[in-house]
């Protein structure tokens, strides 16, 4: 029998590829917000960041879900793959309350400082605002005085330990021929190293 979700987080990106940074904002995330689920959500096409360098969604779904087996709270979810397209936050927000049932206090989206930034360039930002609680997950001791847009009153804040660590950077390492070892679950780097992924 399938566990009721009271409270849900959601977790979305490129994905490209996920590494250990994600992992540890998604389970100080979880932890503070007590989630039944925290959904890692692999995006179809980012819609304000294109990426050229983006590998196909189906590799990028399996290493999600090689990095969250073992964390009874964490599934990937392939929802905005199969939706494809340009992935809208709004548009996923929608589909899991209905699903699920949630109503604002039991859904979370978890984001990172610089997407909050860019909040009020996303589609619907005041929706996706109405539909759950936006959570910032950031390093200790980071104030966002005058920097949360007016619509949002009950922000959450999540510490996460600072990481200078990026997908970005992974990409290059690999297309260098350098080594991923501690940057990346062992699984997903096997996997990377077994479908020659970002190597040009």
């Amino acid at each position: 029998m399938k566990r009721e979700v009271k409270k849900l987080a959601l977790f979305g990106g490129s994905f490209n590829p996920v590494h250990l940074a994600h992992l540890i904002i998604a389970e100080r995330a979880a932890d503070a917000l007590d989630v039944d689920r925290l959904l890692f959500m692999p995006c179809s096409v980012p819609a304000l960041k294109p990426d050229d360098q983006m590998v196909a969604g189906e590799h990028r779904l399996a290493m999600v879900r090689l990095a969250a087996a073992g964390n009874p709270r964490f599934r990937a979810s392939d929802l905005e793959l199969r939706r494809g397209g340009r992935s809208y936050t709004v548009e996923t927000l929608t589909e899991l309350k209905k699903k699920h049932g949630l109503d604002r206090s039991g859904l979370f989206l978890v984001i990172g400082g610089d997407n909050l930034a860019d909040l009020l360039s996303w589609r619907a930002p005041e929706e996706i605002n109405r539909l759950c609680r936006i959570v910032v997950a950031d390093r200790p001791g980071i104030s966002y005085v005058g920097r949360v847009p007016g619509f949002i009153r009950d922000l959450i804040i999540v510490d996460t330990p600072l990481m200078h660590l990026s997908s970005t950077d992974i990409r290059k390492r690999l297309l260098e021929g350098r080594s991923i070892r501690y940057l990346v679950p062992p699984a997903v780097e096997r996997y990377i190293a077994r479908h020659q992924l970002y190597r040009g």
